[in-house]
């Protein structure tokens, strides 16, 4: 008999998690605004529904522990005249990592009793546009306009103690104009040991890696490209076959050319998808946690857009204009915007 309970049970579980998830038809769509005086957010870490972390324009690193009723604010400056412009953001246990962009590049470690300097760079063409860590807690990575002949990527194997940054000879080369974007801190995704990241500008490009930045391929996509506000913007990956690619150019916030691409196979292939349909320019791309991939959102100063068939079709659900996404469940994300930060709520 027990052994019979243990096959049934077996069979439920095998049963339950080969469900396909019928996407849902979402009723209504609250969002919330929280003014934030003074400060351009790119860059969030969204904790749960009552807890969110920003870094902002002016060396602004914030908080809310209580849903948007009250916010902590401080502001982290460099040798007294220098102030960071974040639009990177990461959690790593309890410390938080902010980034700046620009000359010269600053990152911070952000703990609970102190706030220190773990990285500099500094070159007139240095831009560092997002900062991620893997799921290990050891490994991180942030990644960077050219300084050379090649993107610029850093890396910490020790949870952020310390950052190197990876020579040219072992990373691969990129054209004239090529660049990423520090639109939204979401250029990069990590899942296991692997990375990816995309690129901007005269090409549009995915580069990845199998081990924590080690080693790296690149592959071309399909997405408008060319000028300098063309490219991808946002990446995400709902495993390690499936992913999403969203940008468009820029400069032509309405335009939908070409600026939505899906790929199954690793980012290897990518396949446009919605074109010349809606939504047009966005900055930022999830997908909705436990719905298999199917359920999308993408926000940018065009608004928010919603997804129920992995990315092939849209409807538009607000005219607000964000940032960046991010969700803590099903059902609930955090936002960010110009001297705001979003909730939104599906019901």
């Amino acid at each position: 008999m027990k052994r019979i309970s243990v096959l049934i049970f077996a069979f439920l579980l095998i049963t339950s998690c080969n469900k396909e998830y019928n996407p849902r038809k979402i009723a209504s769509i609250e969002v919330s605004k929280f003014k934030i005086n003074n400060s351009s957010i790119r860059a969030i870490v969204a904790i749960d529904t009552n807890t969110v972390y920003y870094a902002g324009s002016k060396g602004d690193f914030g908080h809310t522990k209580d849903a948007g009723k009250s916010w902590n604010t401080e502001q982290i400056t460099y040798q007294d005249s220098i102030i960071p412009q974040f639009r990177s953001l990461a959690k790593n246990g309890d410390d938080y990592f902010a980034l700046s962009i620009a000359n010269p590049a600053l990152l911070y470690k952000i703990s609970k009793d102190k706030t220190e300097l773990v990285y500099t760079e500094n070159n007139k063409l240095v831009f560092y546009d997002s900062l991620h860590f893997f799921e290990d807690g050891l490994h991180g990575i942030a990644v960077g306009d050219p300084t050379e002949d090649c993107p610029s990527v850093i890396l910490t194997f020790d949870g952020g103690k310390s950052w190197g940054k990876i020579e040219c000879s072992s990373l691969p080369k990129f054209d004239d104009g090529e660049a990423f974007f520090a639109a939204s801190n979401t250029n990069i995704k990590t899942i296991g040991s692997t990375v990816w990241i995309a690129s901007g500008g005269n090409k549009a490009r995915v580069l990845k890696s199998d081990d924590f930045g080690k080693t790296w391929q690149i592959f071309e996509t399909p997405v408008i490209q060319g000028t300098g506000p063309q490219g991808i913007y946002s990446i995400d990956f709902f495993d390690k076959n499936n992913g999403i690619a969203i940008g468009g150019d820029y400069s032509k916030p309405k335009e939908n050319k070409a600026n939505k691409a899906i790929t199954k196979d690793g980012g290897k292939t990518w396949t446009l998808v919605s074109d010349n349909q809606n939504p047009s320019y966005k900055s930022c791309v999830q997908y909705v946690p436990n719905t298999q991939g199917k359920e999308v959102f993408a926000v940018g100063v065009t608004g928010i857009s919603f997804s129920n068939d992995r990315g092939y079709t849209w409807k538009e659900v607000s005219k607000d204009p964000y940032f960046a996404i991010q969700f803590i469940d099903k059902n609930t994300a955090w936002l960010s915007g110009h001297h705001k930060i979003g909730k939104l709520v599906l019901n």
